[in-house]
């Protein structure tokens, strides 16, 4: 059956073009999932960088890399380009290895900095929103997360393509518990949150109907909602990113929780709390340009 998707806007794709996409990438991550890590993670690189550079998405990616760093050569976005699908590469075969990745194993593949601030939440009893953004291997802050004893749901907006997204939710199982996002989402984080619940949320994409803020000097509608808990309800937000610093090595660094601007003017308020939180993603964005998502569309300019 096809149609409009009144919560999500879009026009499903035939049930056979679903199911085909399902069943590939199921075969692909289970394939990698008997595979070691490095492999896995390599097979995923190498199809990607070979592959990705071709693809229409690309022309976003170079677009969106002009516009940041105007300094660099079209032969350094070129090869930015390059490694940036390397990176998605490996991280979307790494998927099928998050079910054996111990964050805070000795000598592991993970290097953890900031745990303290998972566990300072986790004794208070308060509920509590992570953020992070689409850089480096962002599954795995979750994971840490619920390695360490809390509880956080990801809030996401699913794959439109929802046997893909069947799939997905089993290899990504380490993460937490997933809520779509919408109204339902909003109204669970409002209960949750009120009950000491956590979430965990990748704010950096656009949304079309939020607050204008600067991400690299330019105007980039943001969402507002993880602002206005900070202000309006004193929500802690507790920033964490992961970086890749080789092939299969990841050093995830939580922060100490982000402090919020009350000066008592809500709607000034929720707009420079977002400038905060812009601000520190650009900052890892800039420290590791190959490790973001540049092929979405984030500023009117894409």
């Amino acid at each position: 059956m096809t149609g409009i998707d009144p919560e999500r806007g879009y026009r499903p794709r035939p049930r056979i073009a679903d199911w085909s996409e399902a069943v590939a990438m199921s075969a692909v991550l289970w394939v990698c999932n008997k595979l070691p890590l490095a492999v896995a993670s390599g097979i995923g690189g190498t199809v990607a960088r070979a592959i990705g550079p071709s693809l229409s998405r690309s022309k976003i990616a170079r677009r969106n890399l002009a516009l940041v760093f105007p300094e660099k050569s079209p032969a350094e976005i070129e090869a930015l380009v390059r490694a940036m699908w390397e990176h998605m590469g490996r991280l979307a075969t790494e998927t099928a290895h998050l079910r054996r990745i111990d964050c805070f194993a000795p000598n592991g593949p993970v290097e953890v900095i900031g745990a303290e601030y998972i566990d300072a939440v986790k004794a208070s009893g308060r509920g509590a929103i992570f953020f992070s953004g689409h850089i480096g291997q962002w599954d795995l802050p979750p994971v840490a997360v619920g390695q360490r004893g809390v509880v956080s749901t990801i809030v996401y907006r699913e794959i439109n393509n929802a046997a893909l997204n069947r799939v997905m939710a089993y290899w990504r199982e380490p993460m937490g518990p997933f809520q779509n996002k919408g109204r339902a989402a909003a109204k669970a984080m409002i209960e949750g949150l009120r009950n000491g619940q956590k979430f965990s949320m990748l704010v950096d994409q656009k949304m079309n109907n939020g607050i204008a803020v600067p991400f690299f000097g330019r105007p980039a509608m943001t969402a507002p909602a993880l602002a206005q808990f900070a202000v309006r309800d004193g929500v802690p937000l507790l920033p964490a990113h992961c970086e890749r610093l080789g092939t299969t090595r990841f050093r995830i660094t939580f922060h100490p929780p982000l402090e919020p601007v009350l000066t008592g003017d809500r709607q000034h308020d929720v707009t420079a709390t977002l400038a905060k939180v812009n601000a520190m993603i650009e900052g890892w964005i800039r420290a590791r340009p190959e490790q973001w998502l540049w092929v979405h569309r984030r500023w009117p300019e894409s």
